[in-house]
């Protein structure tokens, strides 16, 4: 069958033919999807009538997410059945061959006959076998907004103690999705009060998560989620993104508390995205593994190899690297072990010489050209890395970069009440894309790099416009129950300044990166650290008002726009920072 990508002559033919759209909205490791393809579509009858009475298309969930988000049931494999604006009519998940084809017959027919009344036929379908999936908050439209209070972090702490797995930890009693939001929200609430419930529920979720089975022993990594609450049977894809979030988990903890699994743990995830995803001609990591339950039931990696490796999609996809290296970043740090650093660096610099464009903002996916330019998630997740770069290395450079993102965003995404949309605005834009969506998680992503864009540019304005984007979902936030931590742990930044250690110093001098190094090596969970070298970043080193001793790197402590102390002394630093009150 010959599929269309969804461009203007797929809807030409569909207007000039007058039949409706097909639309396949699939992954590279979805096992229902290709089963759909292997036991379904390649019926001769069902591909016949799809040819002859259908216009097929057929999109990447993963390097489309702005359809997915908008016509995704719920699940993949998604059919959707579209008119020839794209306006959704109706949609199903997997079908087998004979409910397919009378599902398919019953909307040509109606289409034919009376397209205007085919919502109202379609409507009373049963339904479908879905396959689970995490929900993806969205606001939708304008929503009431309300003031930013500390109540937003109480409501969210206590929700998510509440809905808890009281026995495996994590959230949910059927699937189980690790959700490393939620884990770095109750640890960084621990950090600031003392819940031992809080610490309870990330030891418990972090240890079952470990030892459960949705975690590969072999070769290290996680598989995408479990099916049931004790994180046991899982779907064996591997994904990018969640392997770093969950890789940033474990080092956090680790860092915070000391347990010597979770570094193991984390330096396995990190071991396995070298090994399976890298891509060592561009210097990136690639998008999935796919699922094999043969190969992940296999306990040797020599009997693995004899299997054969499951196929990897080799996309690059930009918020994904984006995430990578956030974590390799951290882990330099936390494992002191550079070769992260340099992995992080190589993958960033590919970000920004390929596929950020400066018309266009950073492109969603490269294969062998960028696709897809101006995503929110795209742009919020590389100026998060951008600025995890410029804090680990003190290369201006990623300064620079990260205020051109932040520039290009706050432009093109802006909506009037603050918030920012998930996509550009498109005049030619038809369907469901018409509808500029909010997402109030990527929404938060972005708001905390905006406060720290500020806080390290020292340029107020950045947090006006994180905080008008963070108070447009004040109104809506609890709708979304443990979903939401992420945006709570962004109102908790805006709310309470951070820990800053600015470091006044020389870039070329050892002595400054040793400061640096030593400001970053304890657990602080909000924490701003940077190196201004007085002669390389003058403007920025006058806004700050700190003195520049000669010869003579200095650490200035404090929060804010205030210092409380200050040292020349690597060694000295992490107490100074307990005593003033980074940690626990």
């Amino acid at each position: 069958m010959d599929w269309y990508e969804w461009n203007e002559s797929a809807f030409e033919a569909a207007r000039t033919t007058r039949r409706p759209v097909l639309l396949f909205i699939g992954a590279a490791w979805c096992r229902w999807c290709k089963e759909l393809d292997r036991e379904v579509l390649s019926s001769a009858e069902i591909s016949s009538l799809i040819s002859e009475r259908f216009i097929p298309i057929r999109v990447d969930k993963d390097k489309r997410p702005d359809l997915d988000s908008r016509y995704a049931r719920g699940g993949w494999p998604t059919l959707a059945y579209l008119d020839d604006e794209g306006g959704n009519l109706a949609s199903d998940n997997y079908l087998d061959a004979p409910a397919l084809l009378e599902r398919l017959r019953t909307v040509a027919e109606a289409y034919e006959g009376n397209r205007g009344a085919i919502r109202e036929l379609l409507a009373h379908s049963d339904e479908p076998l879905a396959v689970p999936e995490q929900p993806r908050p969205l606001v939708k439209g304008v929503e009431e907004t309300i003031d930013l209070t500390v109540a937003v972090i109480e409501h969210t702490s206590q929700t998510l103690l509440r809905t808890a797995d009281k026995e495996y930890g994590g959230w949910g009693r059927t699937q189980k999705f690790p959700h490393p939001e939620a884990i770095d929200f109750a640890l960084l609430r621990w950090s600031q009060t003392g819940d031992h419930d809080l610490l309870e529920l990330v030891r418990k979720t972090l240890r079952n998560m470990q030892s459960g089975e949705i975690h590969d022993q072999v070769e290290g990594g996680f598989y995408r989620y479990a099916t049931q609450n004790d994180w046991s049977v899982p779907h064996h894809e591997k994904m990018l993104d969640s392997n770093a979030q969950r890789a940033f988990a474990y080092l956090e903890a680790y860092q915070a508390l000391g347990e010597e699994a979770w570094r193991e743990t984390a330096e396995g995830v990190l071991s396995w995205m070298q090994d399976a995803l890298y891509d060592p001609e561009r210097r990136c990591f690639y998008g999935s593994q796919d699922a094999d339950s043969a190969y992940a039931h296999i306990q040797t990696r020599e009997g693995r190899r004899a299997h054969g490796v499951p196929s990897r999609d080799m996309t690059l996809y930009a918020n994904w690297n984006a995430m990578a290296a956030s974590t390799l970043l951290h882990a330099h740090s936390v494992l002191e072990e550079p070769r992260y650093a340099r992995t992080a660096l190589d993958a960033l610099d590919f970000l920004w010489e390929e596929l950020y464009d400066s018309e266009r903002g950073v492109c969603h996916y490269y294969d062998t050209a960028p696709h897809l330019p101006g995503l929110l998630s795209d742009q919020a997740y590389t100026l998060r890395a951008l600025l995890d770069a410029a804090q680990y290395t003190g290369e201006a450079r990623f300064l620079s970069f990260a205020t051109e993102l932040a520039n290009w965003t706050i432009e093109h995404l802006r909506a009037t009440d603050g918030s920012f949309y998930d996509t550009p605005y498109d005049p030619a834009a038809r369907g469901g894309l018409k509808k500029r969506n909010r997402s109030i998680l990527e929404n938060a992503v972005l708001s905390e790099g905006l406060i720290r864009l500020s806080l390290m540019s020292w340029v107020d304005d950045y947090t006006d416009a994180a905080r008008d984007a963070l108070t447009a979902f004040g109104g809506s936030y609890k709708a979304y129950g443990h979903y939401v931590a992420g945006y709570a742990r962004a109102v908790d930044l805006c709310l309470n300044a951070p820990m800053h250690i600015t470091v006044v110093g020389s870039f070329g001098d050892p002595r400054s990166h040793a400061l640096l190094s030593a400001a970053l090596k304890p657990y602080v969970a909000s924490r701003i650290v940077q190196l201004i070298d007085p002669e390389r970043d003058a403007a920025l080193h006058e806004r700050t008002g700190l003195p520049a001793k000669p010869d003579e790197p200095t650490a200035y402590v404090g929060r804010g726009r205030e210092s409380y102390a200050e040292t020349t002394d690597a060694l000295r630093l992490p107490a100074l920072m307990t005593r003033t009150g980074g940690t626990l």
